[in-house]
């Protein structure tokens, strides 16, 4: 029951769906993130942090960076579910349409991510 509230409690605010949008179209670092959702580096890592802590992503390591991405394999069903239901309910949402455009021209902009463009 405890990882289901967490779940829950991970997606109940509109920044960690904006971010899970981003990650259902592709792996993001911070700096991605921050771009593509126009944001802080402090904002963008304290809700990765979030969704990962709840059991929605996957970390991945490659030299300096930090890669999050949806952690598919790794999920429980009712997780993927919950996944799935986001992505529909997303479908057609101009800010969220507005994200996906912004983190086709984001960029990773060196160690740490905590520079802007």
């Amino acid at each position: 029951m405890r990882e289901l509230v967490r779940a829950f409690k991970a997606l109940s605010d509109e920044t960690r769906l904006r971010i899970l949008n981003l990650l259902l179209e592709r792996e993001c670092c911070v700096c991605e993130v921050m771009q593509a959702l126009d944001i802080s580096q402090t904002r963008a890592s304290r809700n990765l942090s979030a969704l990962y802590d709840a059991g929605f992503l996957k970390l991945r390591k490659d030299g300096l960076w930090s890669l999050y991405s949806i952690d598919r394999e790794g999920m429980g069903e009712h997780f993927s579910d919950l996944v799935e239901a986001v992505r529909k309910a997303l479908e057609g949402n101009e800010a969220v349409t507005l994200d996906r455009e912004r983190l086709k021209k984001a960029e990773r902009v060196g160690p740490g991510c905590v520079r802007r463009r």
